[in-house]
């Protein structure tokens, strides 16, 4: 398997292309180094987005055009790259067939999304190993959501996934030959929050022990606008509106909405690359300060 075998590579060519490097949030990050809710991420990963040229980096640009970019791959591992976009596109058409199945359970036409995500579609593609720990600290990844239309996770044989209904989290155990299908922020903005994006989670294996999984993400294009869909009346009665977080603020324009989640999750990407988009921090505050509403 080709992800076991990128994470078997010798340190030093995994960071060769840390997503330090990286201004479009790309690349290799070693555990601890992503951050959920201001506490790092038990978990190492390769980032993969579309390959496209960088946007020009213009001071009037809107923030957005920064995630635009190529990846990073490993020189020591060059059929990884080839493998990795091939599924990348099967999986956005699995997601695409998935997201039109939402639009029809909203009484909507199929193709109602597709205007704010074609002709190029923000697609991301990550490829975990997390490894068993012993501490008290189970924190593979911590509670979440995702930001885009839908994920299409495929998880190993290792169990760790959680998913919180109500006030409980409960197990989504590894089933062979499935994928798990969480719903993003994109769906919940665009139902008046009908469909709600799903809350989930990642446990540590423990000691000894290590869990794979490949989440991929279809979002829409950086530029779009997600819109309020005009839902039936008996599917609108029961839109409970968006799930309000001090913390995870949504906002109805999609790069907007991206660059505040990278921005928070990677601190040292955002220190070097993106300092102008954070808020001044205070002398005795370290890196990792959330990104000012008018970053995207």
């Amino acid at each position: 398997m080709l992800s076991k075998r990128f994470f078997a590579l010798p340190e030093a060519d995994k960071l060769a292309i840390q997503m330090v490097n990286s201004p479009h949030f790309r690349g290799y990050n070693r555990a601890g180094l992503e951050h959920t809710r201001g506490k790092p991420d038990w978990r190492e990963q390769i980032d993969i987005g579309p390959e496209r040229q960088t946007a020009r980096r213009d001071p009037h640009a809107p923030a957005r055009s920064r995630l635009q970019g190529p990846n990073q791959w490993p020189e020591r591992l060059p059929e990884l790259r080839p493998v990795v976009l091939a599924y990348q596109e099967a999986v956005t058409q699995l997601a695409i067939k998935v997201l039109r199945a939402f639009a029809a359970a909203l009484d909507q036409p199929e193709d109602v999304f597709e205007p704010i995500y074609t002709p190029e579609a923000h697609q991301l593609l990550k490829i975990i190993r997390y490894p068993g720990r012993s501490s008290v600290d189970r924190q593979g990844v911590g509670a979440h959501k995702d930001s885009g239309f839908v994920t299409i996770l495929l998880q190993d044989d290792q169990a760790g996934l959680q998913v919180e209904v109500g006030d409980s989290w409960i197990d989504a155990p590894p089933i062979e030959g499935t994928f798990v299908v969480n719903v993003g922020e994109i769906l919940e903005l665009a139902s008046n929050g009908y469909l709600k994006a799903t809350p989930h989670r990642v446990l540590s294996p423990p000691e000894g022990g290590e869990r794979t999984s490949i989440a991929f993400f279809l979002g829409a294009r950086l530029d779009a606008t997600v819109p309020v869909l005009d839902l039936p009346p008996d599917l609108a009665a029961q839109a409970g509106g968006l799930t309000q977080e001090p913390l995870n603020p949504l906002f109805h324009e999609v790069g907007r909405n991206y660059l505040k989640g990278r921005l928070r999750s990677h601190p040292d990407v955002a220190q070097r690359h993106h300092a102008d988009l954070l808020d001044p921090a205070p002398p005795s505050c370290t890196s990792g300060a959330a990104p000012t509403e008018a970053a995207a």
